[in-house]
């Protein structure tokens, strides 16, 4: 044991369904680290309080979740160009003078996911169409346009936010009714879930795939369940795709590595550590 732990954790309000624990857990042992990665309920109001507490009691960087991607940006001392464009921070890093730095990793995540699984798969090859339009679809977005999306299309229930979306993207970005989604579907080489529909305990993603091309590549960040109804039936369209565990996974690594030095890797371990029972 070194004289003094590495400390990281997430904040979030819930906290107790985050994986994360588990996750950085897996990693802290792999590579024998002597550091600890703790869960802590934050409440709204206790939230600038405890960002500027967490540096003097000896944290590297903590982890947001729900409710706080958001107010983080006001509370933070710097912040990334693509954190400031999503609207959202996820990872944040505590400097020695106490000082916090926002940065966003969930579309770095979602892009690494799909390389690690469809590596000869390219946002070049195509337009991409998203459905949703909140803080997840800002993400994959942005980093669809980074990595050379020729189009992102996103449908959202209420047409309204994704316009608002899409102001804030730029040319390449357009909008779509949510009812337009079974038309668009021959159109794209990328077809991205990014609301929480289909997930456990929500309703299900009614959407008729009939039409997709059998090379569309199609995605659902959800992971819970692992394998939704929308990626099976693409499945049995011949699709190519991928679940949302990965983007998980991938978006915890740039952190780990700032808090804890070490560049963790995204394997199979992993996953299995993480769904574990």
């Amino acid at each position: 044991m070194s004289e003094q732990p590495i400390l990281a954790g997430v904040i979030g309000d819930p906290i107790g369904h985050s994986k994360s624990p588990r996750l950085h857990g897996h990693w802290l042992s792999r590579y024998g680290i002597d550091g600890h990665y703790v869960p802590m309920r934050v409440a709204r109001e206790d939230l600038k309080k405890v960002l500027r507490t967490l540096p003097k009691l000896g944290f590297s960087g903590v982890n947001v979740t729900i409710p706080h991607k958001e107010d983080v940006l006001k509370l933070a001392d710097s912040v990334t160009d693509r954190a400031a464009l999503i609207g959202a921070a996820n990872t944040l890093t505590f400097t020695k003078k106490g000082k916090v730095q926002a940065d966003n990793t969930d579309g770095v995540g979602f892009l690494a996911n799909l390389k690690q699984h469809q590596p000869d798969w390219s946002a070049g090859a195509g337009p991409a169409l998203v459905l949703g339009a909140g803080g997840a679809a800002r993400a994959v977005v942005s980093v669809l346009l980074s990595d050379g999306a020729p189009e992102v299309i996103i449908a959202n229930r209420t047409r309204a936010r994704g316009e608002t979306l899409q102001e804030s993207m730029g040319a390449r970005v357009k909008t779509a009714d949510w009812a337009q989604i079974s038309e668009l579907l021959p159109q794209v080489s990328c077809l991205v879930n990014s609301t929480s529909l289909g997930m456990e305990g929500q309703p299900p993603l009614a959407i008729d795939l009939t039409g997709i091309r059998p090379t569309t590549l199609v995605t659902d960040l959800v992971y819970a369940p692992l394998r939704t109804e929308f990626l099976d039936q693409a499945a049995q369209l011949s699709c190519p795709t991928v679940d949302g565990l990965g983007m998980l996974l991938h978006q915890a690594a740039p952190g780990f590595e700032r808090w804890f030095g070490q560049r963790p890797e995204v394997d199979e371990a992993l996953r299995q550590a993480v769904l574990a029972p």
